[in-house]
């Protein structure tokens, strides 16, 4: 286990060392390999993760088969908790888009861990407030950003994060699709 990334993670922020390691041993390790699916829309919401190594998009489909990516996820980025906490089944699939380790934590698990410790349930809603500010401003791209513009933000955030320095600049390997960074933006291929 790559304790290094799992602890980067919000959920370990507010541990002392005992607590970390507390959770590091009830957490269950799983390697997925390309495309694997982690969950998909509808299933219940039993277990969080955190991306130790790879990529993981989350996107939601519509009745009419379109996939709206929702975010592109990387080490130490935490997902699936959103059903932990409310009891409506998942609301997105969680794809493999590289070779990913992730570590599990059991619904039950983890409300031990917020029982014991009320600080990790700060930590992990600061988190969530992240990702709904992040949600609020994509939507507020959709509604006033060219496609153009909703790209060229995507790909400075993806650079941001998966970036690594070249001679000739900032490689990006993000693994995505030309549709997958259409879907992220909210627009076609063709657009």
């Amino acid at each position: 286990m790559d304790e290094n990334i799992v602890r980067s993670s919000p959920l370990f922020a507010a541990l002392d060392e005992d607590g970390k390691q507390a959770v590091l041993a009830s957490m269950k390790q799983e390697d997925y390999h390309r495309s694997a699916i982690i969950f998909r829309e509808g299933d219940p919401g039993d277990r969080l993760f955190i991306i130790g190594s790879g990529k993981v998009k989350v996107g939601h489909a519509s009745g009419d088969g379109r996939e709206n990516l929702l975010a592109v996820l990387g080490p130490g980025e935490t997902l699936g908790e959103l059903s932990l906490f409310d009891p409506a089944p998942r609301n997105a699939t969680a794809t493999v888009v590289a070779e990913s380790t992730l570590y599990s934590l059991s619904q039950q698990d983890l409300y031990r861990v917020l029982a014991q410790r009320p600080e990790v349930g700060r930590h992990l809603l600061a988190s969530l407030a992240r990702r709904l500010r992040k949600t609020n401003e994509s939507l507020a791209d959709l509604v006033f950003a060219d496609v153009p513009g909703r790209v060229a933000k995507n790909v400075l955030d993806l650079a941001q994060r998966f970036g690594r320095q070249t001679d000739d600049g900032v490689m990006v390997a993000h693994g995505l699709t030309q549709e997958e960074l259409a879907q992220l933006v909210g627009a076609s291929r063709e657009t």
